[in-house]
């Protein structure tokens, strides 16, 4: 069974509200879990400590039975120095999406010729 430790939404319309549960990974979002571990409640200010609860102990025991965090949850537990997450780069976020595909595309058509010449060339000799 592959195991999961991530968020469960709860909370009402517009006013949300998130466990921090272990669940099997097949089990839905707001479904079936194991063990709650905490929660995290986004509408308070990031000042505060009620904003986030985590009982660490237990999502130490948890990860080496073999549980795998989600992304959200793993920046928790980076923030709290249990798991290091690996930073991400993703250099076209920022781009609008016509200009994205005009660079993807340009990208794929500069890539095409020096792959089929670099091809080609081994077969040659």
């Amino acid at each position: 069974m592959a195991l999961v430790i991530r968020m469960a939404r709860a909370g009402t319309k517009k006013r949300p509200f998130y466990h921090i549960v272990v669940a099997d990974k097949r089990a839905p979002r707001d479904g079936r879990f194991i063990e709650r571990l905490g929660f995290f409640n986004p509408l308070l200010p990031k000042d505060k400590p009620e904003r986030l609860k985590l009982d660490l102990d237990k999502v130490k025991e948890w990860m080496k039975k073999g549980a795998q965090p989600s992304d959200r949850v793993m920046r928790f537990l980076d923030a709290a120095g249990i798991a290091k997450r690996t930073p991400r780069n993703n250099p076209l976020k920022a781009i609008p999406r016509k200009d994205r595909k005009a660079k993807e595309q340009a990208a794929k058509a500069g890539a095409a010729p020096a792959g089929g010449a670099a091809a080609a060339s081994p077969a040659a000799g």
